[in-house]
């Protein structure tokens, strides 16, 4: 009858939560134990099913037993190929009850929904930090191990999740598989894509409390605050310089490696920041796209149109 009914008579003693089975509940309170019974004779990997096990070991075994018949990708479990096989149906069945979002899995839906109720159940035993799912908890930890296990073989730069691997290799390769389909411009990260939505709808969901300005990002609202905080918690560990934003401490590190990643691909000149390559390559293009709108004057580069306009408002340099 339980069969039938779905009736929850096993109930977790820590949160509540129910179960249909025994051996579900047993497996939910390893969430609150932290047991991890099954462990990986190659690496000593562990975890708290025997099915994790079974799909971790094909990370050694390179075994794909799931194909899609529609395109022969292949897969290691039965869940992503129902994930995968969503992008040629396009079915979503999991929707938010709060913001009609709708997802391809469960999972995605479980997820999503904490942005709403800021729930965040996984913390870091070393500094307190909480997030929302496992996955940036990991990331988090590598900020105190220092561990970056995927490197890229093209460059030998590493990364502490194979997901950052794989989105940098795009910058060698050049691949962009994420397209528009209003305009067609298309980029290398589905964050990328969410971002350049917003230009078709004017979608600005994050709004600060402090000035009202609103973002299409919350990561970049969570920089904008900085700038009513003062935060700047990326430090330069040469100088001691403090940032509030990592990409702006990656371009500062270069002043003291010299690192100069970006080539022009015609003279061979090289530059630290991408923008310095792209003012640079006007030179050889002879492209200027910054006009004067008092008498038509064009540069290459928006500081030559500053000087420029001073030479209409007699305005004098400081």
């Amino acid at each position: 009858m339980r069969m039938h009914t779905r009736e929850k008579t096993h109930s977790c003693e820590v949160c509540g939560y129910s179960f249909s089975r025994k051996t579900h509940l047993v497996i939910h309170i390893r969430t609150h134990t932290g047991e991890k019974p099954y462990s990986c004779e190659v690496c000593g990997y562990s975890c708290s099913t025997k099915s994790n096990l079974v799909t971790h070991m094909s990370t050694h075994t390179g075994e794909k037993p799931y194909s899609c018949e529609v395109c022969g990708y292949s897969c290691s479990t039965k869940s992503n190929l129902v994930t995968h096989m969503s992008t040629h149906t396009g079915e979503k069945p999991y929707s938010c009850e709060v913001c009609g979002h709708s997802f391809s899995r469960k999972l995605y839906l479980v997820t999503h929904i904490r942005t709403h109720t800021g729930e965040k159940p996984y913390s870091c035993e070393v500094c307190g930090y909480s997030c929302s799912t496992k996955s940036n908890l990991v990331t988090h930890m590598s900020t105190h191990t220092g561990e970056k296990p995927y490197s890229c073989e093209v460059c030998g730069h590493s990364f502490s999740r194979k997901l950052y691997l794989v989105t940098h290799i795009r910058t060698h390769t050049g691949e962009k598989p994420y397209s528009c389909e209003v305009c067609g411009y298309s980029c290398s990260t589905k964050s990328n894509l969410v971002t350049h939505m917003s230009t078709h709808t004017g979608e600005k969901p994050y709004s600060c409390e402090v000035c009202g300005y609103s973002f299409s990002r919350k990561l970049h609202l969570v920089t904008h605050i900085r700038t009513h905080t003062g935060e700047k918690p990326y430090s330069c560990e040469v100088c001691g310089y403090s940032f509030s934003q990592k990409q702006n401490l990656v371009r500062h590190m270069r002043t003291h490696t010299g690192e100069k990643p970006y080539s022009c691909e015609v003279c061979g000149y090289a530059f630290p920041q991408k923008q310095n390559l792209t003012t640079h390559m006007r030179t050889h293009t002879g492209e200027k796209p910054h006009f004067c709108e008092v008498c038509g004057y064009s540069c290459s580069t928006k500081s030559g149109l500053v000087s420029h306009m001073r030479t209409h408002t007699g305005k004098k340099e400081l």
